[in-house]
């Protein structure tokens, strides 16, 4: 596990510290599950991180609120050719630190997101080359077209390249080697918020940058975070006056909230998909009571496993209706996405995966651990208790291993997992954020860094490279659904369904919600 380090704040307990702020009605006191991962805006491709260092960092371009592109670092690209776009940087624009924002920062931030061992590698993927034409003027070249540049660009956050250097921070954080630098604890951005502290799993506190070069709609001066693993301490938190907003209240309260005259639900489909990832790399797996075998190389066994799962039972039993079952990797509003795709793929069937099981040389089974976060996801403990009680039910005789989300995720990055239960927004509401990142073969570059199976397959491959440079919207949509449907077809993923993600605040909130799961107190009023 990361080595745990504070600066700046004492340790405190949970009730002192979601009461800070609660005399200032312009302090947003939030809770969750989960905590970020580091401060690094280039180390870590999670959304509560994301959802932090975008108040901080800053972008060329950024999303509105009906998920448009419109400018922010930058005011005006244009597209010389199409491998080359340059960007008109706005002026006048200063880091927290006092520095000015300039060409030299973007070319340094972009180079940095696209340079191992950046784990923002998919924001930067098509850029060859960042080239300052003046203080205010940076071209991109391109290694091909790029239908969705600006879109993944949203992701692409920009940093001081002088404090960087200062702080001998020019390359991101190793977080998957539980490396630590000066740009994982401290923060330097241009955005509408500056970083007062992170406590690494107590406190993150977030001041209004005076500075900042736009206007906020909402009069939030202060973010106070307060992560709280417990949904149980969540909900009473809420429901109690000690905290304004929760972003995951426990689908088992909502019932007690929204009968509360003082509290408030907002729900909306997230683009996050829930699934199942499973090792297809390893010769034999470990521990599975299989010398020299790796069962689930056999796409039988993979679609035993699909078959055993219950996926009526789990929208209502586990998840109370909050999810829509799902027969792809991406959610309803992501572009790629089609109802003939989303269909299940096989039903539900325990005597039919019992005999592919026997079909694959597994008439006795075999034995599988089941790693899980168990502070990310809506009941993601819960989900996985289920699976595993399904899938020991057609004799694959499963253990759950469940960890926080910060501990658990290097294994899936490192590749160190048997089957895992993952999800995966998609930050350009575009497929090909989720088939690169998901779906390619892991080379190391920043393709496939998050196929935690390692499964590999040329003509996919060949397909990802197509989609990513294919202008014509027509071909370009044909090939994602080829792609998709491959997937689909061999079972390299078990997706179980699309995440709603419900808000619970006080009533003086008023907010928008977003399908990315990321508040924006930019947006939010306190009244």
């Amino acid at each position: 596990m990361m080595k745990r380090k504070t600066f700046k704040l004492g340790m405190l307990g949970v009730a002192a510290l979601i009461a800070v702020g609660a005399a200032n009605a312009a302090t947003m006191r939030w809770a969750g599950a989960n905590d970020i991962l580091t401060v690094d805006p280039h180390a870590q491709n999670h959304q509560t991180t994301h959802a932090f260092l975008q108040q901080v960092y800053e972008s060329l371009v950024r999303y509105d609120q009906k998920y448009q592109i419109e400018p922010a670092l930058a005011t005006k690209w244009t597209q010389v050719s199409p491998t080359q776009v340059r960007f008109e940087l706005r002026k006048g624009v200063k880091f927290h630190d006092g520095a000015p924002f300039t060409a030299d920062d973007v070319v340094f931030s972009l180079t940095r997101a696209g340079t191992a061992p950046s784990n923002m590698m998919s924001s930067v993927q098509s850029i060859k080359e960042v080239k300052k034409v003046d203080d205010h003027t940076v071209d991109l070249i391109l290694k091909g077209p790029n239908p969705i540049l600006l879109r993944e660009l949203t992701e692409a956050r920009i940093m001081n390249k002088a404090w960087a250097e200062k702080h001998n921070s020019v390359k991101a954080q190793d977080y998957a080697s539980k490396e630590e630098n000066y740009a994982s604890r401290n923060a330097n951005g241009t955005g509408p918020f500056t970083m007062v502290g992170w406590q690494p799993d107590v406190k993150v506190t977030l001041k209004k940058n005076p500075n900042w070069w736009d206007k906020p709609k909402g009069n939030i001066d202060e973010v106070v975070f307060t992560p709280i693993k417990s949904a149980a301490t969540r909900s009473a938190a809420l429901i109690s006056g000690q905290v304004d907003f929760v972003v995951d209240p426990p689908p088992q309260d909502l019932a007690r909230m929204k009968s509360s005259p003082d509290i408030k639900l907002i729900e909306g489909a997230e683009n996050r998909t829930i699934y199942l990832g499973l090792d297809q790399f390893r010769d034999e797996l470990p521990g599975a009571g299989t010398p020299g075998k790796n069962p689930l190389k056999d796409k039988r066994v993979r679609q035993a496993l699909y078959q055993a799962i219950d996926s009526a039972g789990l929208h209502s039993r586990t998840m109370r209706n909050l999810s829509v079952p799902a027969g792809t990797m991406v959610a309803p509003m992501v572009h790629g996405w089609s109802k003939q795709l989303d269909e299940r793929a096989a039903k539900y069937d325990v005597e039919g995966a019992k005999k592919l099981l026997a079909d694959a040389g597994y008439p006795n089974g075999f034995s599988l651990k089941l790693e899980c976060p168990n502070d990310r996801y809506v009941n993601d403990e819960a989900i996985c208790q289920a699976v595993t009680a399904m899938w020991t039910r057609i004799g694959v005789k499963t253990t759950l291993q469940a960890a926080p989300m910060a501990q658990f995720v290097t294994r899936v990055m490192n590749s160190d997992v048997n089957a895992y239960l993952f999800g995966w927004g998609v930050a350009t509401f575009d497929s090909l954020y989720s088939i690169e990142a998901l779906m390619a073969t892991k080379d190391g570059k920043g393709q496939g860094v998050y196929n935690g199976g390692r499964f590999s397959n040329a003509d996919l491959d060949a397909k990802v490279a197509q989609i990513k440079v294919e202008m014509d919207a027509a071909k370009r949509d044909a090939l994602i659904a080829e792609a998709l449907k491959l997937v689909k077809d061999e079972y390299y993923y078990l997706p179980l369904h699309h995440q709603i993600r419900p808000w619970a605040m006080r009533k003086g909130v008023e907010t928008q919600h977003r399908a990315d799961d990321r508040p924006m107190p930019t947006w939010t009023t306190i009244k």
